[in-house]
């Protein structure tokens, strides 16, 4: 049956809207970081390594970028399943987070697609 229950979790919350909603959260939080740390990773840190010889900012957010954009890339994941995003959209969104600025852009159009009930 789909909505037995599996531990706390039922497998009807996959698509229901507090569960789009929770995980629309989680995307907007994530894009917003990622793409706060690439800013300051290619604005900040990228020149101080190759201008003033100063490498430690670049390892630093270099290294935290990269962890958190797996947590991004799971988070866009588990929101496109539920809001069933198309195969494109859902790679649009994920690889908005590799370039400066775009994740910005991304997040508020899946936002506002995914609020309205729309594939992205």
């Amino acid at each position: 049956m789909a909505a037995e229950r599996t531990g706390n979790f039922r497998a009807s919350d996959r698509g229901s809207e507090q569960g789009i909603a929770v995980a629309l959260q989680r995307y907007r939080v994530m894009a917003n970081v990622v793409g706060v740390l690439l800013i300051a990773l290619v604005c900040v840190a990228v020149p101080l390594k190759y201008l003033a010889d100063i490498p430690e900012p670049s390892k630093v957010l270099g290294i935290t970028h990269g962890w958190l954009y797996f947590l991004f890339f799971l988070t866009a994941i588990d929101l496109a399943l539920r809001a069933k995003w198309s195969v494109k959209g859902t790679a649009l969104a994920i690889l908005a987070g590799t370039v400066p600025f775009v994740s910005f852009v991304a997040e508020r159009t899946a936002t506002r697609k995914t609020r309205a009930g729309e594939r992205l």
